[in-house]
């Protein structure tokens, strides 16, 4: 069944339990992940020719799509923190309300709720890391949107940046320094970088001009603010740990330390990269989400700071 030309009333869909836990098992998921994928390709191409608006129209595209929100909800259903509830404290535990969340899925008045504030432990640290953790249908609406942003971040993204990508791990960023540190003419030591409060910190109206999705929604998701003990608190800046689409806002302020680099330690009189400027400066750069290994030039630090201090 095309439940996405389907003429059935919505409403009716959604009382009748036996028919969506019916709809939900018969839906293709190869044909919804090449579909996905064939519009995420789309995306890609039109950032590579800096056509601006056909991103647009393609994002509105895809995330407007059935198999788009087909695919969230089944990504947020099937994820380690599909047991964990948000604010209202549901859960789309049964094949029905999985149905359901799929065919109430709209960007129509749509009002983020505040996130439910958590505290966890630091692997090896005595601190807590501050988890936000949005509604299920918050995680879906954000992971709906992450789709159609995560093409463009993949496009534009660091070639040096490894951490929260597709096709790129932990592993690859450790076979990066080995690269740069296996020559002769390697630096002879490192400086290990950890952005303070990277999450928390990102700038809002940085993150409106930036980065192409709908400003709108992309407003709900930031300010939605996040209850702690009772108390609603504002989210004024960052973008809560925990979130679906969170790390591609990170990766994407992130973006351009590696351009910085380059610009000024490796490029000759021509503006052309060589290896020649790379070997004799000695300075370069792998990082792994806001985690990142600068080598051997304390004016690469002021420089990176510089940049990190306007987002």
């Amino acid at each position: 069944m095309n439940f996405s030309n389907s003429t059935t009333d919505q409403t009716e869909r959604l009382k009748d339990t036996n028919t969506l836990a019916e709809q939900w098992d018969s839906i293709d998921w190869t044909q919804v992940q090449k579909d996905v994928n064939r519009l995420q390709t789309r995306i890609a191409k039109a950032t590579v020719k800096c056509d601006r608006n056909k991103v647009k129209r393609l994002q509105y595209l895809l995330t407007h799509s059935f198999c788009a929100r087909a695919h969230a909800v089944k990504k947020v259903t099937s994820n380690k923190g599909k047991n964990t509830s948000g604010v209202d404290k549901k859960l789309w535990s049964t094949l029905a309300s999985k149905m359901k969340a799929v065919l109430a899925l709209t960007d129509k008045h749509y009002r983020a709720k505040p996130l439910r504030r958590v505290y966890i432990k630091k692997k090896g640290k005595n601190k807590k890391r501050p988890l936000g953790i949005p509604t299920m249908y918050d995680r879906a609406m954000q992971t709906l949107y992450a789709l159609a942003l995560e093409p463009v971040a993949e496009t534009t993204g660091d070639h040096i940046s490894f951490g929260f990508r597709k096709g790129r791990s932990a592993k690859d960023a450790c076979e990066q320094i080995f690269c740069v540190l296996a020559r002769k003419c390697s630096p002879t030591w490192i400086l290990e970088g950890d952005i303070k409060g990277c999450f928390d910190n990102i700038n809002h109206d940085w993150l409106q001009e930036n980065i192409s999705m709908d400003k709108r929604i992309m407003r709900q998701f930031l300010k939605s603010g996040f209850i702690y003990k009772g108390n609603l608190f504002p989210t004024n800046t960052g973008s809560p740990q925990g979130g679906a689409i969170s790390s591609l806002y990170a990766n994407m302020t992130l973006d351009g330390l590696e351009k910085l680099i380059q610009d000024k330690y490796h490029r000759n009189s021509k503006g052309k990269i060589e290896n020649h400027y790379r070997a004799k400066t000695k300075v370069n750069l792998i990082r792994y989400a806001d985690d990142c290994a600068p080598r051997r030039h304390e004016a690469a630090l002021s420089s990176q700071r510089a940049m990190l201090n306007r987002r």
